[in-house]
């Protein structure tokens, strides 16, 4: 829970909310001079008075003086509390906390009132950010650990003479070496992501062979689920893309369908020119589930699981929707998931031909700032 910063002894957020008295105002130049317009009438309402008491300019000066600096540190103190605090939440994130915050009432609309609304965001987003590092430790530290666990069982139980290398041990050990294998890769294809960039080898594609030659090996993998693939594909569609990132894209989306269907149940492929023909639509529908409007956006974001069903099945690195929506946009394309009577429907678009790099960065920059830490 997000905690207020103060210095020890000063006030607590209520109070401190109650000393911005001219944060109201939009500019803190125009607070600033109704500050010194009002200590100016101050003094010189002090010094009438005190010169109708008769008392002389010599001690009326002083104490003029005094009452205004008073006056003015007083309230300018207030006014400028916020920059305290986020100087101490600045020292706290230093170390380390990213829970505090700046908590100020909603008559501040001066720049400093907007200074500490930006600061409270950047803290939202740094606190974020740090417990997806957590979370991506304890999430490869799981997967790494679960495969090299039985992979050492195996083989101490191999040495010791335990079990035998037949055929079946050795495919266990084989399927494990694959799974770590998987997740070096994901892991890799995440460096890539977080550099922003890859290189793209342009080339003219027919949809239909390239979707049919992703669907053989998931088929195979399958194996003792009994999902069916459904392709429903002109053979004259062609989009222009990287052929690898493209079979990576379709290969995460169509396995995560896969992975949350339950058995003897099928997928569906299917394809087809956008409204201008300056598109390709692919559509992967898991029949018969649902996804929450709420959390289709969380879904692509890094590390995050899927919940699945019963008969489902659930695991995996969390990876796979991230890397997907990358691999679509580096070719200018997107991927979520769209509303479908018959179930899950994930949307892929992408264009005909792909715009140059430059573009796909402004777009792609544009996109992160829309979308900051909904994850993408």
């Amino acid at each position: 829970m997000a905690k207020q910063c103060s210095r020890p002894g000063a006030p607590g957020r209520e109070h401190a909310e109650g000393q911005r008295p001219i944060g109201m105002f939009s500019s803190l130049r125009a607070e600033l001079s109704l500050l010194i317009v009002v200590a100016t009438i101050l003094a010189f309402v002090i010094a009438w008075l005190l010169s109708i008491i008769g008392i002389n300019g010599w001690l009326s000066m002083p104490v003029t003086i005094v009452v205004t600096l008073a006056f003015t540190y007083f309230t300018s103190r207030g006014l400028t509390r916020p920059l305290g605090q986020m100087r101490d939440a600045a020292e706290a994130m230093a170390q380390g906390d990213y829970s505090v915050r700046i908590h100020l009432n909603k008559d501040s609309n001066d720049e400093i009132g907007q200074l500490a609304e930006s600061f409270d965001t950047m803290a939202d987003e740094l606190e974020h950010a740090d417990q997806m590092r957590r979370d991506m430790i304890a999430n490869v530290s799981h997967e790494l650990r679960t495969p090299v666990s039985a992979l050492q069982a195996m083989v101490e139980n191999m040495a010791d003479g335990v079990v035998e290398p037949t055929p079946v041990n050795m495919e266990n050990i084989l399927s494990q070496t694959h799974r770590l294998s998987d997740l070096i890769s994901f892991l890799l294809d995440m460096s890539r992501v977080e550099a922003g960039a890859s290189s793209l080898e342009i080339e003219r594609l027919n949809v239909a062979e390239l979707i049919d030659e992703t669907v053989g090996p998931l088929e195979y993998a399958d194996a003792g689920h009994g999902h069916t693939i459904e392709q429903r594909v002109p053979d004259d569609l062609v989009v222009e893309g990287d052929e690898a990132r493209l079979r990576q894209l379709l290969t995460n989306i169509i396995a995560n369908a896969l992975k949350h269907s339950r058995d003897d149940t099928a997928v569906l492929v299917e394809a087809h020119a956008g409204e201008h023909g300056d598109t390709v639509i692919i559509n992967v529908v898991n029949f018969g589930s649902d996804i929450p409007k709420e959390v289709r956006n969380d879904i692509f974001r890094r590390f995050v699981k899927g919940t699945s069903g019963p008969g489902t099945e659930s695991g995996g690195t969390g990876l796979g929707l991230s890397i997907a929506r990358w691999a679509a946009k580096l070719h200018g394309g997107t991927v979520q998931v769209v509303d479908d009577p018959r179930g899950v429907d994930f949307e892929i678009t992408l264009p005909v031909t792909p715009p140059d790099p430059q573009t796909l960065q402004e777009q792609a920059a544009g996109r992160d700032s829309e979308t900051a830490y909904d994850g993408q």
